[in-house]
């Protein structure tokens, strides 16, 4: 009889414990969300680069990092303002670094950006403000009733239906890193513009594709060149239209691919020189180069490409 009793107090016991641990489980099992790409990028530059290269720049209420190199030869030949691409740094050893630090000798003062976070829920969002207000809209419609015919039976015809392939990217997501890109693009360039003379823009990527779309819309910045690295927008429609954006840019255009780039790029380049032929852009050359974009043979190869576009030039 003690001993039953002895048994069903530690059972309690031992029951309670378990209560009292999964609610403390539970409570410290909430959601905390991880710190953001860019922050992180943030606390490396600072971290690791020298505090005279780190500028921060206000573009609107958002702070982002740019690294400054002064030019290092006898003659001053420009600016030259370096976007890396999506989900890329300044640093990356995919070209940007290597250039923001080689165009100096060759008398170019480098800005380099860092680029915003990209919003993956902007499509969300927009496709939940679309329901609201076909919701609302068919709120406030007034009822219709039904009318049958005098036989009784009414036939529908059914309309052919094409489902089209989902892109990579929604426009959504991808109008929205546009924006946020070009408000820290537009405060780069005003701080730039300090030192007027020649100013050159290096884009890679989906970057590179976003401000090829800003340019063409003639806006009131004023550049020199615009050199693109692999340029291209992971959206079918928008990548499709890229082609006839390429020719309509006011500046000289250096369009520089390399043989490993994706598909996308590659079938697109024929296609830009047809638009550019039939708009007439005579400042407008496309460059391959070939091997791995991160071999310092390619580096050279591809500093070696942009100083000779760039003297023809100015």
């Amino acid at each position: 009889m003690i001993s039953a009793q002895l048994i069903k107090k530690t059972l309690q016991g031992v029951c309670c414990c378990s209560a009292l641990c999964l609610s403390a489980y539970a409570s410290a099992a909430e959601h905390i969300a991880p710190p953001s790409l860019s922050s992180i990028e943030n606390s490396d530059i600072k971290r690791l680069l020298p505090n005279d290269e780190v500028k921060p720049i206000l573009a609107g209420d958002t702070e982002f990092l740019s690294l400054y190199s002064e030019y290092m030869s006898r003659d001053f030949r420009g600016i030259v303002l370096l976007i890396p691409d999506w989900n890329s740094t300044p640093t990356s050893n995919a070209g940007m670094s290597y250039l923001r630090k080689e165009l100096t000798n060759l008398g170019y003062t480098t800005y380099a950006m860092t680029v915003p976070d990209i919003d993956w829920q902007a499509s969300n969002m927009a496709a939940q403000a679309a329901a609201q207000s076909s919701t609302q809209a068919q709120s406030e419609e007034p009822t219709k009733t039904a009318q049958s015919n005098s036989d009784g039976a009414v036939t529908t015809a059914q309309e052919s239906h094409f489902v089209n392939a989902i892109d990579l990217v929604s426009n959504e997501v991808l109008s929205n890193y546009k924006t946020n890109l070009i408000m820290r693009y537009e405060a780069l360039y005003q701080n730039a513009m300090s030192e007027p003379n020649n100013i050159v823009v290096i884009a890679q990527g989906t970057s590179a594709g976003v401000l090829l779309e800003y340019y063409a819309d003639f806006p009131d910045s004023r550049i020199d060149a615009f050199i693109s690295l692999s340029s291209y927008l992971p959206n079918t429609q928008r990548n499709k239209g890229l082609a006839q954006t390429t020719s309509l840019v006011t500046p000289a255009l250096l369009d520089i691919y390399y043989a490993n780039d994706n598909t996308d790029i590659l079938m697109s380049l024929k296609n830009r020189q047809r638009w550019v032929n039939r708009n007439a852009k005579f400042d407008y050359r496309q460059r391959q180069l070939f091997g791995l974009r991160d071999a310092p043979e390619q580096h050279a190869r591809l500093t070696k490409v942009i100083d000779g576009f760039l003297r023809r030039l100015f």
